[in-house]
């Protein structure tokens, strides 16, 4: 049975008001630290809500460290994601651009690709031009 707490619902909403973006643990304890929320409820629900599916954890290219997502969100499960490797920012990759790349991945190579899974990395417009 899951709980909805106070700290889970902080949590959570935090995620969910920053969807484009990718956290630490320690950034969301940092950024909650005035809701009266420990490091270790910070941690034990990161991992009740990957398991649920509302987040979703991924690394970084030169990182050990996992970051978190908001990914409760059956718009986000459908797509293939671009990570920004200067600013962190997350985008959806548009639905005719995902089934033009499944589609040729899949008939030239036999790869099936995971949809909401794949993250492909790179550089944003932003960050590019700065």
């Amino acid at each position: 049975m899951t709980y909805n707490t106070e700290q889970r619902s902080a949590l959570l909403s935090f995620l969910n008001e920053n969807p484009d973006k990718t956290f630490s643990a320690k950034e969301i304890a940092q950024a909650l630290a005035g809701k009266n929320i420990s490091k270790s409820s910070v941690y034990r629900n990161l991992a009740e809500l990957e398991s649920e599916q509302k987040i979703k954890r991924v690394t970084k290219a030169g990182s050990k460290e996992s970051f978190y997502q908001f990914y409760d969100n059956s718009e986000c499960k459908n797509h293939i994601h671009l990570s920004c490797i200067k600013c962190g920012k997350i985008f959806h990759l548009e639905s005719a651009q995902t089934e033009k790349l499944v589609s040729e991945v899949e008939a030239t190579d036999g790869f099936e690709i995971s949809r909401g899974e794949t993250t492909l990395y790179g550089t944003c417009r932003e960050c590019v031009k700065s």
